[in-house]
């Protein structure tokens, strides 16, 4: 059987996850560098490489100088991050649109990539350990990935990287499995956390550190474990930024909020930063989905979740200074935080 042969017979699984890695990227394929990173995601569930940029570090310094007022630094876990930052930063648009990290991650999914959410950090984020794919999935499931790029050395006590080799071979849980119904209310991260610090005990997959010099980039698969290391000594800054690509012809969806065979599913348009934001559509091998089935599951998604309250001592006001990003990005905080703000655990008080 030839190479094209196995990518014919499976393309709705991207290259790099597809039971026939070892066929499609074989001693004989031509770019050893892309052959070599391959190999890392199919064993490790990520790749680490040096970004393809020259000018990477007066990039850095440009974001560095530019979000720094962004930040309350007495305060490091309130609002220390900016989403979306590629809307008004040039560089770091140009970070999430590098053309060779394009074609590294086409040739290793086996579809066009497009990048779709920047988050830049000071700081580390001391972030529970989790898996991409219950905030940002698709079908067919595993087209998607993070690059993580190091803007400066990350040091001892910064808060770096954290990962588990391999477990991006797991299945993909989702909360029917947990026995957890999000219909009636915002899903969280939070309620996998134990069972994900239970999987990892049961496995005995040891977890990996990563200190990274500036200009170092982490590639991710979507069902890696990841999260940022809890061992913050003091107050050294670790500025970072990440980006998501999605890739086209897909249904993109977010996985907390929804129940698909329930009837309610959280489509996403995700912004296509390559195309300044314009909203890519949701395909079905090749064909876009009916709009009166987006229609029908926004208004149930919306139905189910009238009754749905506010925590305790949420303050609109106080949401918005602490998620200075949404301030400027002008959200609705009320509708932002049961949206998403819940799911990624942003500070409200």
């Amino acid at each position: 059987m030839t190479n094209d042969e196995h990518l014919q017979l499976l393309p709705g699984v991207p290259y790099v996850e597809s039971p026939f890695f070892t066929e499609i990227f074989n001693d004989d394929y031509s770019d050893k560098a892309i052959l070599e990173i391959a190999r890392n995601l199919n064993r490790d569930g990520f790749a680490i490489i040096d970004f393809p940029d020259p000018s990477l570090p007066d990039l850095a310094q440009n974001i560095i100088s530019d979000l720094t007022l962004n930040y309350d630094f007495d305060n490091r876990y309130g609002g220390m991050r900016t989403q979306d930052a590629w809307k008004s930063n040039p560089s770091v648009k140009a970070i999430a649109n590098n053309s060779e990290i394009l074609r590294i991650l086409e040739k290793l999914f086996g579809r066009k990539p497009f990048p779709f959410q920047t988050l830049n950090f000071p700081v580390g984020t001391q972030q529970h350990f989790h898996t991409d794919s219950i905030h940002f999935s698709c079908m067919p499931e595993r087209f998607m990935c993070g690059v993580w790029v190091a803007l400066e050395d990350v040091q001892v006590g910064s808060g770096p990287l954290e990962y588990y080799p391999g477990s991006h071979l797991w299945p993909i849980y989702t909360h029917e499995q947990l026995g957890i119904d999000v219909r009636a209310r915002p899903g969280s991260q939070e309620m996998y956390e134990k069972f994900w610090e239970k999987l990892i005990k049961s496995s005995g997959i040891e977890r990996k550190v990563f200190y990274a010099k500036k200009g170092q980039a982490l590639i991710w698969l979507s069902n890696l474990l990841h999260g940022g290391f809890e061992g913050v000594t003091d107050k050294k800054t670790r500025w970072s930024q990440v980006t998501h690509y999605y890739f086209e012809n897909c249904i993109y969806f977010t996985p907390l909020s929804s129940t698909p065979l329930g009837g309610s599913v959280n489509y996403r348009n995700p912004p296509n930063i390559l195309k300044d934001g314009h909203p890519e559509a949701n395909f079905v091998l090749g064909k876009p989905i009916d709009k009166d089935i987006l229609d029908f599951s926004t208004f149930l998604r919306n139905k189910e979740r009238v009754n749905v309250a506010l925590p305790p001592g949420f303050d609109p006001s106080r949401y918005l200074a602490l998620n200075p990003d949404l301030k400027r990005a002008a959200v609705d905080p009320v509708s932002h935080y049961l949206q998403y703000g819940f799911n990624e655990g942003r500070h409200f008080k």
